[in-house]
C-alpha cells in the first residue's frame, strides 16, 4: 500500500527505512497537514494554493488536516476540508470562525496538534506541507519551527528558505558563483542618494521589497519622481529595499524538484499584455498575461535555461522544490531574476503547469513532494546529535 505512492518517485526513495515510522502507525494513510494563510500580505495567494493543493491531494493515500494562520499569527485546526475548499477567493477570512486555536506538540516521538485552550488532542501529524508564501512562512521562520517540532515538511529547509526569501542575498551568492544577475544595489534605510542610484543604474529600474514575493510592493520607476514613491512604496513591506536595472528580454521559468537528484522541467514563458508581471496580474486579473508552455524555444536554448535553473537551485541551497525566474536577454544571454521556494499552487500557478507539460500531474506531484520531505526527515534523523 505505502509503495504505491511512490509511483513515478524517485527510485533513490525505495528504502524501507524512509518508511519506518510510517509503517508503524496504526492507520493506513499518512497523516498530512496543509499549513496556510499566515502573516504575510500574500495571506489570500496562500488560501487560493491551500485550495488547489487539498483538492489534488489524493484521499485514499493521505488523510489531510487543516492549519490555517490568521493575520495575527494564530494557528486554527480545522478537520472539515470542504470549509476550505468553499472559502472565498480573496475574501477577509475570519479562521477562528472555522476552526479550534491549535498548538503543534512533539512528544515521544509523534508530532500532534492539541487545542489551545485545554491541551486535548485533535490529531496526529506524520508530515507539513506548507502552502506559505512571503515572510513568516517561506523565509525559513516556520521551518525552524517544524524542525524544532521534530516533524518533516515539504520544500526546502531554513537556509534554503531563508536565501531565497532574501533578493539582495540571493542575488549576491548567484552573482558570486558566475551566474547572471541585473545589476542591482541595495538600500538598508530611508536615507539614500538618489542621484548615486541613477548613476550607477539609470532608467528605469524595478523597486522591490528585499523580502516579499508576489510582486507585493514591487514598482516600476523611470524618473527622479517615480523612484522616491517606489522606494517609500517597498519600505512599506520590509526594512531592506533592493533597486533593479531593468532587464529587456523574455520573462521565462522552470520548475525543480528533488533533494540531490534534482529534476528540472519544460521552459514556460510569461507574456504581459501591458506592463509588467504584477502581482493583479498573477492572480487578480487572469487575462493580463499570457503563459505559454512549453515557450518557443529551440533546443539548445532550453537545455541552456534548464541548466541554469538546475545550477542555481543548487547554489542557494535549495531542496524539495522551487520556480526559477529568469530572462532570456535580447543578445541570448541568460539572467536570473529569482528563485521561489514555495511557489503558488492556484489553477494558473506555473509550477505545477510546467511539471504537466513535462509529464508529472499535478497529484503525483504532491506525491513526489511528500516523498522528498520524508527522504530528508530520514537522512536528518539518522545524523548524530552527540559524540
Amino acid at each position: 500500500m505505502y509503495w504505491n505512492l511512490l509511483e513515478g518517485g524517485s527510485p533513490d526513495f525505495l528504502a524501507i527505512g524512509i518508511f519506518k515510522s510510517i509503517l508503524d502507525l496504526d492507520m493506513g494513510k499518512i497523516r498530512i497537514a496543509v499549513l496556510f494563510g499566515g502573516r504575510s500580505a500574500e495571506h489570500e495567494v496562500s488560501i487560493q494554493s491551500a485550495q488547489n493543493v487539498v483538492a489534488a491531494l489524493d484521499k485514499s493515500k493521505f488523510d489531510v488536516s487543516l492549519i490555517g494562520i490568521d493575520r495575527n499569527g494564530t494557528w486554527y485546526y480545522n478537520s472539515e476540508c470542504e470549509k476550505l475548499l468553499n472559502l472565498p477567493a480573496y475574501k477577509k477570512t475570519d479562521l477562528s470562525q472555522i476552526g479550534d486555536s491549535t498548538l503543534l506538540i512533539h512528544n515521544s516521538g509523534r508530532s500532534s496538534l492539541v487545542r489551545t485552550e485545554d491541551l486535548s488532542p485533535l490529531a496526529d501529524i506524520d508530515v507539513v506541507f506548507p502552502v506559505l508564501h512571503g515572510p513568516f512562512g517561506e523565509d525559513g521562520t516556520v521551518q525552524g519551527l517544524l524542525k524544532l517540532a521534530g516533524v518533516p515538511f515539504v520544500g526546502c529547509s531554513v537556509l534554503g528558505s531563508a536565501i531565497g526569501m532574501d533578493k539582495d542575498v540571493m542575488k549576491r551568492l548567484l552573482r558570486d558563483a558566475g551566474i547572471s544577475v541585473a545589476d542591482f544595489t541595495t538600500l538598508r534605510s530611508r536615507k539614500y542618494d538618489t542621484k548615486a542610484i541613477v548613476s550607477k543604474l539609470g532608467f528605469p529600474v524595478y523597486v522591490k521589497p528585499a523580502n516579499m514575493g508576489s510582486s507585493v510592493g514591487v514598482s516600476r520607476a523611470s524618473n527622479e519622481s517615480e523612484l522616491k514613491v517606489a522606494i517609500d512604496e517597498a519600505f512599506n513591506y520590509d526594512r531592506k529595499v533592493i533597486i533593479e536595472k531593468e532587464v529587456r528580454g523574455r520573462e521565462l521559468e522552470v520548475s525543480v524538484l528533488g533533494n540531490r537528484d534534482i529534476e528540472v522541467s519544460r521552459v514556460g514563458e510569461i507574456k504581459p499584455k501591458s506592463g509588467f508581471y504584477s502581482y493583479e496580474s498573477k492572480y487578480l486579473e487572469s487575462e493580463s498575461a499570457s503563459l505559454e508552455i512549453p515557450a518557443n524555444l529551440d533546443s539548445e536554448t532550453e537545455t541552456r535555461v534548464q541548466s541554469i535553473a538546475q545550477e542555481a537551485y543548487k547554489i542557494l541551497e535549495c531542496e524539495g522544490m522551487a520556480r526559477v525566474d529568469l530572462f532570456l536577454r535580447e543578445d541570448g544571454r541568460v539572467c536570473v531574476n529569482e528563485i521561489n521556494t514555495i511557489p503558488g499552487f492556484t489553477k494558473i500557478s506555473m509550477y505545477p503547469k510546467l511539471w504537466e507539460v513535462t509529464g508529472i500531474s499535478y497529484s503525483n506531484l504532491l506525491d513526489r513532494l511528500v516523498s522528498l520531505a520524508l527522504e530528508r526527515h530520514e537522512e536528518e534523523k539518522a545524523l548524530k546529535v552527540s559524540r
